[in-house]
């Protein structure tokens, strides 16, 4: 048994024996209930303050069998809590408790699988635009740059199902599984969908075969992440100028021109507007798709298409023209 686990053990040991003294004391000897408390408290930890009242001989009798059960569980506790002082493991203990109650708060975020190199972008990005996250990662060398980063994290294998519900599977939005192995990434996701059949699931493949596989085990989305890499390389051969262009609005980089996806809230002052009133507002911004409801992602709608509430728009523009059009 872990040392944490003992400590849990031990803790809950305590907490018992002192109800059961309370209650004993409370039926035995008609006491209230701070007096019973009191005398169970004092009974347990052995420090051998005045009595409240003198004890009936069943009193004394009750007060025996405490002292033989409940100063034993005492004296584990405080044993358990001395190793973990001395082992260092005490900060290490509390720190994780505080962790797994924010991890246990959270809804509708992401979860990452896997702390790699790909993972770790993933990380990077999501935390810079300050979204809620918590990663699974087994290897405990990297435990240290995720306490550097500040990220949630769970420290485990995703193949297990502990690990997934621990890092709050079933009120998550997406999981992003990104480890270095097909055949993993494909049970993660089986037991992803297995668990929240509405979470978006984001996969990361090496093969034709795995990203194959991916899709039929219930991916959303999979990425051929070396395949991409060299798309890119290609493509900056071949087409230096447009691979230029995509790094400058590369969304969310706070640079000149941006890329971002706009939520039309009813109080938008865009809703009810036609696409070209909205851009002859706004000289310095062009919406180049919108998506509505259920329906596909419609690339360069037409110019008097009229904006509804609750449209997603894709937009591209000076960053300042995308806040104003965001925050409105």
């Amino acid at each position: 048994m872990t040392l944490t686990r003992r400590f849990a053990l031990a803790l809950s040991l305590v907490a018992l024996m002192t109800i059961v003294g309370a209650a004993g004391y409370i039926l035995i000897e008609h006491m209230s209930v701070l007096d019973a408390f009191y005398m169970s408290v004092i009974t347990i930890s052995t420090v051998g303050f005045q009595e409240v009242k003198p004890l009936s001989p069943a009193g004394r009798l009750f007060t025996i069998g405490l002292i033989v059960t409940g100063v034993g569980s005492a004296v584990y506790l405080f044993t358990v809590i001395g190793e973990l002082i001395v082992e260092g493991r005490l900060r290490e203990f509390l720190g994780k408790s505080a962790m797994n109650r924010k991890i246990h708060d959270l809804k509708d975020h992401v979860i990452v699988c896997g702390y790699g190199r790909f993972g770790r972008a993933v990380v990077e990005e999501l935390t810079r635009n300050t979204v809620p996250m918590v990663v699974i990662e087994s290897d405990p060398a990297k435990q240290g740059d995720l306490d550097g980063l500040g990220a949630l994290h769970v420290m485990g294998s995703a193949l297990e199902d502990s690990a997934l519900e621990n890092a709050g599977i079933s009120s998550a939005r997406a999981i992003i599984v990104a480890t270095g192995s097909d055949a993993d990434n494909v049970y993660i996701t089986l037991s992803a969908r297995e668990k929240n059949t509405k979470i978006l699931i984001y996969a990361r493949g090496d093969s034709e075969a795995g990203l194959r596989r991916l899709k039929l085990a219930g991916a959303d989305q999979v990425v051929a992440a070396y395949q991409w890499a060299g798309l890119r390389i290609a493509a900056s051969i071949l087409r230096p100028s447009v691979i230029d262009f995509l790094q400058l609005s590369v969304p969310g980089r706070e640079s000149e021109v941006d890329l971002e996806e706009i939520r039309i809230s009813r109080e938008s002052p865009a809703a009810g507007k036609t696409i070209a009133a909205v851009e002859r507002e706004n000289p310095r911004l062009r919406i180049v798709a919108m998506k509505r409801n259920e329906e596909r992602l419609e690339m360069i709608p037409a110019a008097d298409t009229r904006i509804e509430a609750n449209d997603l728009l894709v937009v591209i523009g000076e960053t300042d023209s995308l806040k104003r059009l965001a925050s409105a």
